[in-house]
């Protein structure tokens, strides 16, 4: 009983220990502070990247801003000084006190806000963006009849709002922020006064204003009570909307925090404080969030949250597009054999190059080589034929209000074995080796998958015309991923396994040497995507991710045989229709400070329409060309493609071969002349970081 007591009680400290390390990881993390001599210090900012950083200094007849460089961004231990502007004009008791400048979004327009004498804020033009040396007087705005001691100003994220914020007659605790819209952005003759919200339940003297990315959450430091308080705006940038979510008290630190200021992508919070002249840096766990459990979606509108929502789009997709480039060849290669059923030879070797872009209004240019019997490969058995093929391709997804762009490339290798049981039975084996990487938004960010599969598959007839086609395969894939932003690099790896299937019924009607066959097929797939964490300060963690596809099509096919003196001309064409009903995929996932998990719904479905037309050309003297143009029509995009193939056996002594062995393509070519061997090859490490490329010449004889 003893022992089940002393359980129970380790059992509760450790989950109180491990609750404590929770919310201690959630706050703000200090990492160091950056002392500023000068006067009375109030204002603080940043340029967009965060290399240089802006205070503001009250001195009565020095009143300035003071420009420093940071050689890192965001870090204040590497702030130096560049140089100083004095913005005092004189004027009323002859003191502006300037408490707060900030700039527009290009760095070329400087507003500076004044806490007594003249009651207006400034408006100061920059010749050169964000370089103070250049920042010449502009103009200046009154808003006396809203505030006559202004402390902070800022903007929304497109200058169309403006925000004051101010105490007023301080005796009274005027606590308040104005708000302002801005006919023209930044243009503050075009101001309208839209609403003074009172802050005195919340404040006891505000000293500073400023938003998050999207302005749903606003920030305000308070001289007095020295607290950071931290709003959620159900409106964004509509401060009357506001709900106090919960505040940060600095008194550790500095007992007169003047003003609070983010980098670009929340990750750091800095103040100034005016008792001991020093800026302050702080880690957020979670960007945007100063307390526990009151962080925003990772995958926000923000251009890291863009960025994050791509990726899991990108897995998604990657997942779905891994299935489509293991059964497309085994198809290709069905289709072929379908075509030179009557054959004994069935072996057959094909590149291909495809370059595509789904954002095009067309698209293109697919460049496949193909080799034809391989002699070698058949000598290993009179029952099995060999194939291979290989594809390259490119593309681009343009970026979207809430995901970034997409730069898409993939390459693989499938080499396959069948086995001809009949003119229109055969059963295979087909393994596809394959490399997809995608590059997501700007910043650097990437995922780099790669993905193993093993398919099954045989036609299995019916009676003479009617058939069906079948592909059964598995998978595994592994991603590595990079999460950039501006400050951070967060990594991590991803696991996942595949089962996927494909079922093609159709039936053929011939007619001496044409034949027509309308078919109809499915494919199915399962994707399991296992958790991860990524590294990090302010690391995501992933849950199980389930992908599930599923696509009926139906059309048909043509083709023809046409026989000539000296070469047989095959011309083909198709027409298919899919409909694509795969669910929408959820992703779950959470800041790993944090409890809170969020969900994003990833959409499959659509519809599509594909047509296509070619021919097979064979001479007598050993040449052969194989050429298709596809057509494919989806909900918003289409695609062309050309398929292009050709061989050439110009006697039985000359052997063309296409091989994967060790992770190399390699293309051989091989000649017996006069008892001498002659044998040329290069190749490619198709699946390598880094490109190795080779090439060799060899000729033997046996004595």
């Amino acid at each position: 009983m003893a022992l089940k007591n002393l359980c129970s009680v380790f059992i509760v400290l450790l989950f109180s220990f491990s609750l404590f390390l929770t919310k201690a990881i959630a706050e703000p993390t200090f990492v160091q502070s950056k002392s500023i001599t000068a006067a009375t210090y109030y204002g603080l900012t940043f340029n967009n990247d965060g290399t240089k950083m802006y205070t503001v200094h009250s001195g009565v007849k020095t009143d300035g801003v003071v420009e420093y460089i940071l050689t890192s961004a965001y870090d204040i231990s590497t702030a130096t000084l560049n140089t100083s502007k004095v913005v005092h004009r004189g004027g009323g008791n002859g003191s502006h006190v300037p408490t707060q400048a900030v700039f527009n979004n290009d760095g070329t327009k400087m507003f500076i806000v004044n806490h007594d004498g003249v009651r207006t804020i400034d408006y100061w033009s920059l010749s050169t963006a964000f370089d103070l040396s250049t920042a010449t007087f502009d103009s200046e705005y009154p808003i006396g009849d809203q505030e006559i001691r202004a402390n902070s100003i800022a903007f929304n994220n497109d200058g169309t709002r403006m925000f004051v914020a101010g105490v007023g007659n301080h005796l009274l605790e005027q606590d308040r922020i104005h708000e302002y819209s801005l006919d023209t952005a930044f243009d503050l003759s075009s101001r309208t006064h839209i609403n003074t919200e009172e802050m005195s339940s919340f404040q006891s003297y505000i000293d500073g204003v400023t938003f998050n990315y999207d302005g749903t959450k606003m920030y305000t430091i308070d001289d007095e009570s020295n607290l950071i308080s931290q709003f959620k705006l159900t409106t964004p940038y509509d401060v009357s909307t506001l709900s106090l979510e919960g505040t940060y008290n600095i008194n550790s630190h500095d007992t007169e925090g003047r003003e609070v200021a983010f980098s670009n992508d929340g990750s750091k919070m800095f103040f100034i404080g005016n008792a001991n002249d020093k800026v302050y840096e702080f880690n957020l766990s979670c960007n945007w969030s100063i307390i526990d459990g009151a962080c925003d979606d990772p995958a926000n509108t923000s251009d890291e949250g863009k960025d994050v929502l791509s990726s899991i789009e990108s897995q998604t997709a990657t997942a779905k597009q891994i299935v489509i480039h293991a059964t497309t060849p085994v198809l290709n290669r069905m289709y072929w054999l379908r075509r030179h059923r009557a054959n004994d030879k069935l072996s057959n070797q094909n590149i291909k190059f495809n370059f595509s872009n789904s954002m095009m209004a067309s698209l293109s240019k697919v460049v496949p080589v193909s080799n034809k019997t391989n002699e070698v490969l058949n000598k290993l058995s009179d029952n099995w034929s060999f194939w291979s093929e290989g594809s390259v391709s490119i593309g681009k997804t343009g970026d979207t209000s809430t995901s970034s762009s997409k730069d898409i490339s993939s390459k693989g290798v499938t080499i396959g074995m069948d086995k001809k049981i009949s003119k229109n039975k055969l059963y295979g084996y087909a393994l596809r080796l394959g490399r997809d990487r995608v590059d997501v938004g700007s910043s650097g960010s990437w995922l780099d998958t790669t993905s193993n599969s093993l398919s099954f598959y045989g036609t299995f007839p019916q009676d003479d015309e009617r058939f069906i086609e079948g592909i059964l395969g598995i998978g595994t894939l592994k991603t590595d991923t990079l999460r950039k932003t501006t400050l951070n690099y967060h990594t991590g790896e991803r696991d996942g396994a595949q089962v996927f299937g494909s079922i093609n019924y159709f039936t053929i009607y011939e007619k001496e040497k044409f034949n027509f066959a309308p078919n109809l097929r499915i494919d199915l797939s399962y994707t399991e995507l296992s958790k991860y964490r990524e590294t990090g300060s302010t690391a995501l963690v992933y849950k199980n991710q389930v992908i599930e596809t599923g696509m009926i099509s139906t059309g048909f096919t043509v083709s023809d045989v046409l026989d000539f003196d000296s070469l047989t001309f095959k011309p083909n064409g198709g027409l298919e229709i899919g409909l694509d009903f795969s669910p929408s995929s959820d992703a779950t996932y959470r800041y790993l400070s944090e409890t809170t998990e969020y969900t994003k719904s990833i959409d499959q479905d659509s519809k599509n329409i594909r047509a296509n037309i070619g021919f097979d050309l064979i001479t007598e003297d050993g040449l052969s060309i194989m050429t298709i143009y596809e057509r494919n029509q989806s909900d918003n995009s289409h695609s062309d493609t050309l398929y292009l193939g050709f061989g050439y056996m110009p006697d039985d002594n000359s052997e063309y071969a296409l091989t994967f062995d060790n992770d190399k393509a390699s293309l051989n070519y091989n000649r017996d002349l006069n008892g001498f061997d002659i044998k040329m090859s290069s190749n490619y490490n198709f699946m390598g970081e880094i490109p190795d490329y080779g090439a060799n010449l060899e000729i033997s004889n046996k004595f």
